[in-house]
């Protein structure tokens, strides 16, 4: 087996890998969309951070990446690449050990870039590849998730609708808790306070769909959704992604998010949507708890930091 730079010649094979490797996970999440392919690879060719693993003229596996961009993960003065869930294929012999090769050489590349960061989205259920990076360094951060749109049921006593635009300054006060709480522990993904002012003045302007339950009132919970998803396969027709969402504390436990939730099934279910998806990071035990309880994980984004006294 022998690592190389990949390049264009080998884009077909590679792509019949990345489809190879989804379908696996289609095997196990009922709900992932199985009549689609993986976006163009032209643009990790040439790119000087992507290799391949080639034996007597076959293409065992790749790995490419994005990047290198800072901050990353809002870390100031850290680079970061990102390999996401097209940017690489492995066969299923001898996974394992050509997952580890290929990363040797990418990191090598990465490293010199001036990437500390290395992100890679990889199957929930491939527990070959995960072992293969865990024992790198790596760890899960963030992940993606999906479900079927079904009807749901949920506890009454809530008023739960979907948001007019003219509105959605209404959830000012909800986007700041929102930040702070990403801020605390386990999380720790600190914002600056202009940036957070920034960001919702955006989403008021010209933000996605919201979805709120209200009490008295009160908008208690919001949920905003979009087509566009973390990954291909989740940017396809039928398919909705919820991109933001956040309930006050003191309504947690309680029904608010669930029966927000179970409106937003029904109202996408008569719209003819046929999947919803959501990402979150596993690092954030809140979203992680009731994410989990709804929907089904696909997707483990695991990140290793490197020492930065490597990084040129």
């Amino acid at each position: 087996m022998n690592i190389t730079a990949f390049t264009k010649e080998m884009i077909p094979d590679a792509r019949a890998l990345v489809h190879s490797n989804y379908l696996e996970e289609c095997g196990h999440v009922q709900a992932l969309p199985k009549d689609i392919l993986p976006p163009a690879l032209e643009d990790l060719a040439g790119s000087g951070l992507s290799v391949a693993a080639v034996e007597d003229g076959r293409l065992l596996g790749f790995l490419g990446a994005y990047g290198p961009w800072k901050p990353v993960f809002h870390t100031r003065d850290t680079a970061g690449v990102f390999s996401p869930l097209h940017a690489h294929g492995v066969q299923q012999e001898n996974r394992f050990r050509i997952w580890q090769r290929l990363y040797q050489a990418a990191a090598e590349r990465w490293v010199e870039a001036g990437a500390a960061s290395h992100a890679i989205t990889l199957h929930v259920h491939d527990a070959v590849a995960k072992e293969a990076l865990y024992l790198y360094g790596f760890g899960v951060r963030c992940m993606d998730l999906i479900r079927p749109v079904e009807e749901m049921e949920a506890a009454s006593g809530w008023q739960c609708r979907e948001l007019p635009a003219a509105q959605h300054s209404r959830l000012a006060p909800l986007r700041r808790a929102l930040t702070e709480h990403l801020g605390d522990s386990p999380c720790f993904m600190k914002h600056d306070p202009a940036w957070v002012e920034v960001w919702i003045a955006r989403k008021e302007q010209e933000g996605p769909r919201v979805f709120v339950a209200e009490k008295n009132g009160q908008v208690v919970a919001f949920m905003e959704v979009d087509s566009e998803g973390e990954n291909y396969a989740v940017c396809t027709p039928g398919t909705l992604n919820i991109c933001g969402a956040y309930a006050l504390p003191e309504y947690r436990g309680c029904g608010a998010a669930q029966a927000l939730l179970a409106y937003m099934l029904h109202t996408f279910k008569a719209e003819g949507v046929l999947r919803l998806g959501v990402d979150c990071e596993s690092i954030n035990p809140t979203a992680l708890g009731f994410w989990s309880k709804h929907f089904q994980a696909y997707t483990h984004s695991v990140v290793r930091r490197v020492d930065e006294w490597a990084v040129r």
